[in-house]
């Protein structure tokens, strides 16, 4: 009996019908003190509506388990993509019901609208999807899901907990990682924005004599072979492979900066692996160093298939730390780690030439002996000012710093330049496109 009071006690709430009708029989009590003929009439309401829920409680509570539910989630999410969950729920009932549905989500998705309205019949199944967007790394908790059943009578409601907590991990964006992948399979990538750069020449890498065919290249035909076998034959080159590209990534207190809810970081982690992935298609090979104040994980070269799920698995457990890059401790490891010339793509932020001027003497030593491309952010807050029309005086002063915070972004890409040194300045949102747009350039112009 205590069990089953404390399952009513718990689970058991009345719908704003019920609450209705008790104010309408409330209302009737009340006007049968006026109008004696009508107090059978409120007695006749009230016995009815007692009639009802008992009857609707017999509904709900004759079944010990009425409804199913389970949520469906992927083994892992991608973090600043819209990752597919789904709640399969199943009606156990003999009858009709309407469905309330509640998903305990994660904190940190800071949402409270999770709810879902459907209605089911007898031994009817329905899976409802929905998605969810992180925008950090790491471990995110789901809880319960709880099911709020109504019968056709609609009086009282029952709650279902269906205990399901699970713990979801948040990876960089291999989403985002796998659509490119599929563009560079299929040779689609222009619709996404990667440019054709057209070669200069042909590389060095000899692949094969073969027979001339028109189209090929008068200046690559084969004198020799075509003297020995009668027919014209050309030299075939193929695209020099297993050349180093190492992506470099600061996680210093510059990259801590937020845009739409993901650190520079977060962004840069995300551009890394999709960078490093196109590397692996075009078989080159793929490395990875993080630095901040010390540096953090070190991954060598490779080309192998289990780089990527490498470079994966180190790049969920960085985080941003708060003190200064350590410059001369990276151009050391980069010496030290990378023994033959490699494109090092130092992903960084900043805010000021007084910036650029304490990192660039290591720069230029690294430049001596790599491809170093360096690639920054746009402040787009401080563009969004600087292209505002200012009203007064304290307008004027904001935009023309904003302009001047601007400007020397754009200096220190010329400043980069005369010391040889590629750049990129880029939008957040636009890392990754303007990034392997310069990767295939630069391999494209046999710069590597």
């Amino acid at each position: 009996m205590k069990k089953v009071f404390r399952l009513f006690y718990t689970d058991l709430f009345f719908t704003g019908r019920i609450f209705i009708a008790l104010g309408c029989n409330a209302a009737l009590f009340m006007l049968a003190f006026f109008f004696p003929w009508m107090e059978t009439i409120p007695l006749l309401l009230f016995l009815t509506l007692t009639l009802l829920f008992i009857t609707d409680l017999a509904m709900l509570y004759g079944t010990q388990k009425g409804v199913f539910a389970k949520r469906h989630a992927p083994e892992r999410l991608s973090n600043s993509d819209e990752n597919e969950l789904g709640i399969y729920i199943e009606n156990w009932y003999p009858f009709n019901v309407s469905i309330g549905i509640i998903d305990e989500i994660p904190f940190q998705f800071q949402k409270r609208d999770i709810w879902f309205k459907t209605a089911l019949k007898p031994r009817q199944r329905k899976l409802i999807s929905y998605s969810l967007r992180p925008t950090r790394r790491g471990e995110y908790e789901f809880g319960y899901i709880r099911v709020f059943v109504t019968s056709a009578l609609g009086l009282v409601r029952r709650r279902y907990n269906f205990s399901q907590g699970e713990t979801l991990a948040v990876y960089p964006s291999f989403l985002q990682m796998r659509k490119y992948e599929l563009m560079a399979i299929s040779n689609n990538l222009s619709e996404i924005g990667i440019k054709k750069i057209r070669r200069l020449g042909h590389s060095l890498e000899f692949e094969q004599v073969k027979e001339y065919v028109p189209g090929d290249d008068y200046r690559t035909i084969n004198w020799k072979a075509t003297a020995r076998k009668g027919s014209l034959m050309t030299n075939s080159y193929i695209d020099e492979k297993s050349q180093q590209v190492y992506c470099v990534i600061d996680k210093s207190r510059a990259m801590k900066m937020p845009f739409e809810g993901m650190s520079l970081l977060d962004y840069a982690i995300n551009a890394s692996l999709v960078l490093s992935n196109v590397a692996l298609l075009k078989e080159d090979k793929a490395g990875l160093i993080t630095v901040a104040e010390k540096i953090g994980a070190v991954v060598p070269a490779d080309r192998r298939p289990t780089q990527i799920n490498k470079i994966l698995e180190v790049l969920y457990k960085e985080k941003t730390r708060y003190l200064e890059t350590n410059m001369e401790l990276l151009y050391a490891t980069i010496r030290n780690v990378v023994k033959q010339r490699s494109l090092v793509v130092f992903f960084t932020n900043y805010e000021s030439m007084y910036a650029l001027q304490r990192q660039l003497p290591f720069l230029k030593r690294i430049a001596r002996f790599h491809l170093l491309l360096v690639v920054f952010f746009e402040n787009t807050e401080l563009k969004k000012v600087s292209e505002t029309t200012a009203d007064d005086v304290e307008g004027i002063y904001i935009k023309t710093i904003a302009e001047k915070f601007a400007y020397d972004k754009k200096l220190i890409v010329k400043e980069l330049a005369k010391y040889n040194i590629q750049s990129i300045l880029t939008t957040p949102q636009n890392l990754t496109i303007n990034t392997i747009n310069r990767y295939l350039e630069l391999k494209a112009r046999q710069k590597i």
